[in-house]
């Protein structure tokens, strides 16, 4: 089945089509982001927001720092926008953080290189076996 990914609009089967990754950059994104504007990974604003946001640990940050790097990366008045990307920090911090409450680097880092879910999958079928 031939989908056409490369139009404006999206496909109602909801592809990720990382080539045109960076049409998903609204007006107001919080720039917390590691993509530049072409859509390319960028291993050193990745490594900037924990350098800049993570205090309490190097490879880590809290709920409290997710909010000031958000608030820190907020971009112009699309208040609508930004409390879409408030809500989507938000919920990944819910889904991922660790059992001590933390975002760990290294499970942020698998949002960006689509491990995420399987990583997430893996975990709890693990805790499930130890119940």
């Amino acid at each position: 089945m031939n989908h056409n990914s490369h139009g404006k609009f999206p496909s109602p089967l909801f592809p990720i089509e990382i080539r045109n990754i960076h049409r998903a950059k609204i007006g107001g994104d919080s720039g917390a982001t590691a993509y530049d504007s072409e859509g390319r990974f960028l291993p050193t604003k990745f490594d900037e927001m924990f350098t800049k946001h993570a205090h309490t640990y190097p490879d880590a940050l809290t709920g409290k720092e997710v909010r000031q790097l958000l608030r820190a990366k907020r971009a112009g008045n699309f208040f609508n926008e930004w409390i879409v990307a408030f809500v989507e920090w938000i919920v990944l911090f819910c889904v991922a953080k660790d059992k001590n409450g933390l975002l760990q680097k290294d499970t942020f880092r698998a949002v960006y290189d689509g491990s995420l879910f399987q990583r997430l999958e893996k975990d709890h079928s693990s805790a499930k076996k130890k119940e």
